[in-house]
């Protein structure tokens, strides 16, 4: 047997072990008898929503990953160090680094779920690709030629200069990882468990025992939230989506979620450190067929810091005054990409 093929057979039985291990796990169980999801948990992660061109497949080998990685730390650390003459290279255990790389989370590794590194979070279509119609394309390009000149007032900013929903779709439903307060604190109690989304200090609250979604003239911001056990997995359905969070602006990862979607997601703990986020997207205004993803909740250190938004923001204000005085002089205001 060759060294190659003898590789080849350990990391495919490494792998076995990997799913045989996670479909053998049993969650430890709260008080009431729920299996237990809470604690604090992060899905940073430099993988995303879709599959960039240069991945040709959803998983990677493990060395082709930490290349992957090693070249993302060595950009990073060049962006932090720009006056460092050894700009390029990993920083030290003592050294910081610049401030983003203290303020930002965005993680440092492509996401793993139970050991199988993953290039996207989409799973379906087998492309790793949003499934937008040409009517889904049309309104996201829509909505995105309006928040980009919405300067006439504060209620055609987007959510997150509003401080009304965090940034991108930190929140969601479905919860996406951004490149910064990627965390979440998961509290159960029989009847409810309540997601507390790092970003905005927003808050999800899931009702367990009255599954009835509210009249289809109640729009909450978030959706509404009903869910169930189904075994050691919990199911959250949500519905009602408010027309305002249509547009979920995060850079090129920006996407479009009508307000008739329906989200269903799926959250079961594989591991002591590790919760399997999976989450399916049914909007037939949008996208073409339903899509599916899965994602990693990862076990995080210490507490979720306090988030604080306009506490000294003058961003809104300045807007507004450049607005105001663009008329005065009988000129347009500028637009901003919102996917830059």
């Amino acid at each position: 047997m060759t060294t190659f093929r003898a590789a080849l057979l350990a990391l495919a039985a490494a792998a076995l072990a990997t799913t045989a291990s996670a479909q053998d796990y049993r969650a430890p169980r709260t008080s009431f008898g729920q299996p237990d999801l809470q604690g604090v948990w992060t899905n940073a992660a430099i993988t995303g929503l879709e599959r960039p061109a240069m991945f040709k497949s959803l998983t990677i080998p493990e060395a082709e990953a930490k290349a992957f990685e090693a070249r993302r730390a060595a950009m990073r650390a060049a962006q932090d160090r720009p006056s460092d003459p050894n700009a390029g290279a990993p920083p030290v255990a003592s050294d910081p680094g610049g401030y983003n790389a203290a303020w930002t989370d965005p993680g440092t590794t492509l996401g793993r779920i139970a050991g199988e590194v993953r290039t996207s979070w989409i799973v379906e279509p087998a492309d790793g690709k949003l499934p937008y119609s040409a009517e889904g394309r049309r309104l996201l390009q829509t909505t995105l030629d309006k928040a980009r000149n919405g300067f006439d007032g504060p209620e055609s900013r987007p959510l997150g200069e509003r401080c009304i929903l965090g940034f991108g779709s930190t929140a969601g439903p479905p919860m996406l990882n951004v490149l910064y307060n990627n965390h979440y604190e998961i509290v159960q109690t029989p009847d409810y468990v309540t997601i507390v989304v790092e970003m905005n200090h927003d808050a999800r609250v899931i009702r367990l025992k009255d599954r009835a979604h509210v009249p289809a003239h109640i729009r909450p911001w978030m959706g509404d939230s009903v869910g169930w056990w189904e075994g050691d997995t919990l199911v959250v359905e949500t519905t009602n989506f408010n027309p305002g969070e249509v547009l979920r602006p995060y850079f090129a990862a920006t996407i479009y979620i009508s307000e008739d979607a329906r989200v269903t997601e799926r959250f079961t703990r594989i591991a002591d450190g590790q919760i399997l986020y999976e989450f399916t997207v049914d909007d037939p205004k949008v996208f073409t067929q339903t899509w599916k993803a899965q994602m990693p909740l990862n076990a995080a250190k210490g507490p979720v810091y306090e988030y604080a938004c306009h506490e000294g923001n003058y961003s809104l204000p300045g807007i507004l005054a450049g607005a105001r005085l663009a008329e005065k002089e009988g000129r347009q205001a500028e637009s901003v990409d919102l996917t830059e």
